[in-house]
């Protein structure tokens, strides 16, 4: 298992702020495909993604037991 930690309106759109699903050692950009997949509503298309606390690319691979942030681009006024 691994933990995915949404923020922002991820978190609003999918009612959750953290998920466990069973996606070890898959890559950031598969773990994308499956929540677009899983959430037809949400895009992932633009957002920073951090596993264990440091930033990731598409083809960092995360492993069991492993957390993956998902960081929306922060906007304001």
């Amino acid at each position: 298992m691994i933990n995915i930690l949404l923020f922002a309106h991820l978190q609003e759109v999918i009612g959750e702020s953290k998920l466990s699903v069973d996606l070890a050692d898959q890559t950031v950009g598969q773990i994308k495909e499956w929540m677009e997949t899983q959430y037809p509503q949400v895009s992932l298309q633009h957002v920073m993604t951090a596993v264990n606390e440091e930033f990731a690319t598409e083809t960092t691979v995360v492993k069991e037991g492993d957390t993956i942030a998902f960081i929306p681009p922060i906007s304001g006024g």
